[in-house]
C-alpha cells in the first residue's frame, strides 16, 4: 500500500507538470518556494472564487495501491496578479518610500542587550547604554552603515525609467517566516571600521518589505557574515506596488474530489492521522482551574521560531488601542484591566501590566489555544530587580536624564516541555513616538528556551515612564 507522503509526492509531481504544460505556456517549475496542503472536500464543493485561481478542467486523476479514485483540482499557479503588475504604472518603489526618507524618522528595535536604530537614509546604529554609580551612562555604538549619497533612492530609480530592461529584472525576496516575500533593498555603508575584517567599515543592506499594517518597524537585523548585515523594515508605504504586495496566504490548496466508490479520504491517510493524534503530547500542561475554557495544544513543526541573529525571533505586529483619553488610558493599563496585544505570525500576544503575558493562536476549527508566558508577582520581581537593572536612562542635550526603558520580571508561566521549568519573561517598556498616539508595538524575542523577552513600545508609555521608582514600578502621573 502507498504511504501518504508516496501520494502526496505523486501530486505534487502532477503540479509541476501541469504548471509547466498549462496552456501551452513555459512557466516556473515547482519549487520549495510556493508551500501547497491538499485538502479533500466531497463531492459537494464549489471552488474558491478569490485568492489563487482555479479552473475546473485544471486537474489530474490519481490512483492510490488501494484502487482508491481522486479528482485532484490544481491551482494555477502563475496567474495571480500577472495583469496587474504588467500593466503597473505608479510610482517606483523608490518613490514609494520618498515620504520615509524625507520625514527623517528613526525606527527602534531592543534586544536582550542591543537597542538597534535605523534612521532611514541617514545611517543604522546598534548600541548599548550603562548607567554606572554617580550618574554617569556609559554608551557602547556601533555605525553598521551609513547613507553615502544625497537621496538613496534617486540612483536606482533613475536606471529603472531611462533602462526598460532593468525594470523587467527579477525583484529579489527573503524568507520571512516561511513566505518569500519580495524586499526592496537600500546599501549603506562606510559604519564604524571593524576590526576583525582589517578595519574596513561596517555595511549593511536594508529591506523594506509591504506589510500593510506596519509602521516601519525594524522586523529583524542579522550579521550575515562578519560586520555585514541585513535588516528587514515593515512598511506600508510599499504595498501600493503590485510586485511587493502583502499576500495573506502563502499556501496553495489542492482540492482532492473522492470518486464513486472511493472513500473521502485515503484509507491509509486516515489511519496515519489518528496514529499521529496518539501520539501527540500536549504542547502545555493545563491547570485545573482553566480546564473548561482551554484547549490543549498540540506541537507542530509550523510553531517554531525564526532564528534572526544570535536571538529566536517569534513575532512582530503593531495593533492599535482604541482612543480613550490618555489619563482613562493610562489608569486602565496600570491597573491590568486594558491589556495591549500584538503579533502578526502564528502567535499573537497578550500584555497585561501587573497579571500575565499570554502568547495565544485563534483558530475556526479548534478555538483558541493560550500558553501562560508568565504572571506577575511583585515579590519576585523586586527580588529579580536587584539583581539586575529595572530603569535605564537616556542622557539629555541639557545634561538631565530621563527614564528611556523599564524591565518587569513575570515568571511562574506555563512548564516548558524542553527545561521542564516554568516559563518566564522579562517585559521591556519602552517610550515610542508615533504619529498615532494610541499605537502599541509587541515583538518576543526567545534568547534561552523558553526565557523570553517581551518589547512593548507606544507613546502611551513615555506618559508614564518618568514616574518609575527603584524597582522599575510605575504610576499614575501626579
Amino acid at each position: 500500500a502507498p504511504t501518504p507522503r508516496a501520494l502526496l509526492r505523486g501530486l505534487l509531481t502532477a503540479v509541476a507538470v501541469a504548471v509547466v504544460a498549462a496552456g501551452g505556456r513555459a512557466l516556473p517549475q515547482l519549487s520549495d518556494d510556493i508551500p501547497f496542503r491538499v485538502n479533500w472536500p466531497g463531492t459537494e464543493f464549489s471552488l474558491p472564487t478569490t485568492g489563487v485561481l482555479y479552473k475546473e478542467d485544471n486537474y489530474i486523476i490519481m490512483t492510490t495501491v488501494d484502487k482508491e479514485k481522486y479528482k485532484c483540482i490544481l491551482p494555477l499557479i502563475a496567474s495571480g496578479n500577472e495583469e496587474e503588475e504588467k500593466d503597473y504604472k505608479g510610482p517606483t518603489p523608490g518613490e514609494l518610500l520618498e515620504p520615509l526618507f524625507k520625514q527623517s524618522s528613526c525606527s527602534y528595535r531592543i534586544e536582550s542587550y542591543w537597542t538597534y536604530e535605523v534612521c532611514h537614509g541617514k545611517h543604522i546604529r546598534q548600541y548599548h547604554e550603562e548607567k554606572e554609580t554617580g550618574q554617569k551612562i556609559n554608551i557602547q555604538e556601533y555605525y553598521l552603515g551609513n547613507m553615502m549619497i544625497k537621496n538613496p533612492l534617486s540612483e536606482p530609480d533613475q536606471e529603472e525609467k531611462e533602462n526598460p530592461k532593468e525594470s523587467a529584472k527579477e525583484i529579489p525576496t527573503k524568507n520571512i517566516e516561511g513566505q518569500m516575500t519580495p524586499y526592496y533593498p537600500v546599501e549603506m555603508g562606510n559604519g564604524t571600521p571593524c576590526s576583525l575584517r582589517q578595519n574596513l567599515p561596517r555595511s549593511s543592506t536594508v529591506m523594506y518589505i509591504c506589510h500593510p499594517e506596519a509602521k516601519h518597524e525594524i522586523l529583524s537585523v542579522a550579521e550575515v557574515t562578519t560586520c555585514e548585515y541585513e535588516v528587514v523594515i515593515l512598511t506600508p508605504l510599499l504595498c501600493n506596488h503590485p510586485k511587493y504586495r502583502f499576500r495573506a496566504s502563502p499556501v496553495n490548496d489542492i482540492f482532492c474530489q473522492s470518486l464513486p466508490g472511493s472513500p473521502l479520504k485515503p484509507h491509509n491517510l486516515e489511519q496515519l492521522e489518528k496514529q499521529q493524534e496518539i501520539m501527540k503530547m500536549p504542547f502545555r500542561r493545563i491547570k485545573e482551574e482553566e480546564m473548561h475554557s482551554t484547549k490543549e495544544e498540540k506541537f507542530s513543526s509550523i510553531h517554531k521560531p525564526v532564528a534572526v541573529g544570535s536571538h529566536q525571533l517569534l513575532t512582530v505586529g503593531t495593533t492599535h488601542i482604541s482612543k480613550l483619553t490618555d489619563d482613562q488610558l493610562i489608569k486602565e493599563f496600570l491597573s491590568g484591566s486594558y491589556c495591549f496585544h500584538g503579533g502578526v505570525g502564528w502567535w499573537k500576544y497578550e500584555f497585561c501590566y501587573g497579571k500575565y503575558v499570554h502568547q495565544y493562536h485563534e483558530d475556526k476549527e479548534s478555538g483558541k489555544t493560550s500558553v501562560v508566558v508568565g504572571t506577575w508577582s511583585k515579590e519576585e520581581h523586586i527580588e529579580w530587580s536587584r539583581k539586575n537593572a529595572a530603569r535605564t536612562y537616556y542622557l539629555r542635550e541639557d545634561g538631565t536624564q530621563t527614564v528611556r526603558m523599564v524591565s518587569h520580571f513575570y515568571g511562574n508561566g506555563d512548564v516548558c516541555d524542553l527545561t521542564d521549568k516554568p516559563r518566564q519573561v522579562t517585559v521591556k517598556l519602552k517610550c515610542k513616538e508615533s504619529d498615532s498616539p494610541h499605537a502599541v508595538t509587541i515583538y518576543m524575542l526567545e534568547p534561552h528556551s523558553c526565557q523570553y523577552i517581551l518589547g512593548v513600545e507606544s507613546p502611551v508609555i513615555c506618559k508614564i515612564l518618568d514616574t518609575a521608582d527603584e524597582y522599575g514600578l510605575l504610576s499614575v502621573p501626579s
